[in-house]
C-alpha cells in the first residue's frame, strides 16, 4: 500500500492535487487544509496517503500529516462517513478540533462540516468519544487529566496497544500509563505486539 509520497506539486484543484514523483503523477484527494499546507505548484511536497479500494473505484487520499490521516481513518470507520464526508470534516476542522469535539460530545461543532447533519454528527461523537477522551484527555494541551500521560496519536501502534489492554480488562488510565512506559522503554518505532507484551508486564507489576 502507498503510505507516503514525496515529490513535486504538479497541479491542484478544488479537492485534489497531483504529486509528481520521478515523472509519475499521483492524483490524491485532499482536504482544503492539506491543500493549503502543500505549498505552491512547482515546489517539493510530501503527503501521507491512504489508498481506498471499492468495487467501482480506487482512490488515493492525501494528508499533510500522519495525524490527519489517522483521524480520517477513524472517522471513516463510523457508519455513514465515507471518504468525501471524512475530508469535509477535516476541511472544516483541525484534527485538534475534531478530537476535542468528540471528547466533549460536541456534535454541533462536527456538524459545521459540509454534508454532516445533526444525526450523523451525533453518531460520530458518540462512537469516537471514548477514544478521543483517552488519547487527548479532553484537555487542550493533550494528555490525560492528572496523569502526566502524553496524548496517544489516533490509529498508532501505541493507541492499538492501549485498546488491546482495555479489552483484557485493564482500566483506560492504567492501560495508557503502561503503554506509555513501554513506549519509553522500547522507543518510538516499537511494534504493537512488543508494546502489548511489555505493557502487560508493566500493568501487572
Amino acid at each position: 500500500m502507498i503510505a507516503k509520497l514525496s515529490g513535486r506539486l504538479d497541479e491542484t484543484g478544488e479537492d485534489w492535487a497531483i504529486v509528481d514523483v520521478q515523472g509519475v503523477g499521483y492524483l490524491v484527494h485532499c482536504s482544503t487544509k492539506t491543500l493549503a499546507a502543500l505549498g505552491e505548484v512547482g515546489e517539493g511536497c510530501t503527503v501521507h496517503t491512504d489508498l481506498q479500494v471499492s468495487e467501482n473505484d480506487m482512490r488515493l487520499l492525501g494528508f499533510a500529516t500522519s495525524d490527519e490521516r489517522d483521524w480520517f481513518r477513524l472517522l471513516t470507520q463510523v457508519q455513514g462517513v465515507g471518504s468525501k464526508v471524512g475530508l469535509a470534516i477535516l476541511s472544516a476542522l483541525s484534527t485538534g478540533e475534531v478530537r476535542d469535539a468528540c471528547a466533549a460530545g460536541d456534535a454541533a461543532t462536527v456538524a459545521r462540516a459540509q454534508g454532516v447533519g445533526p444525526k450523523l454528527a451525533g453518531r460520530i461523537v458518540n462512537e469516537l468519544k471514548d477514544k478521543a477522551s483517552l488519547w487527548a484527555g479532553a484537555l487542550p494541551g493533550g494528555g490525560m487529566a492528572g496523569s502526566g500521560i502524553a496524548a496517544v496519536p489516533a490509529g498508532s501502534a501505541s493507541a492499538d496497544a492501549v485498546s488491546a489492554l482495555e479489552n483484557l480488562g485493564f482500566k483506560a488510565a492504567v492501560a495508557a500509563q503502561a503503554v506509555a512506559r513501554a513506549q519509553s522503554e522500547l522507543g518510538e518505532d516499537a511494534s504493537e505486539g512488543d508494546l502489548i507484551r511489555v505493557a502487560l508486564k508493566k500493568a501487572a507489576g
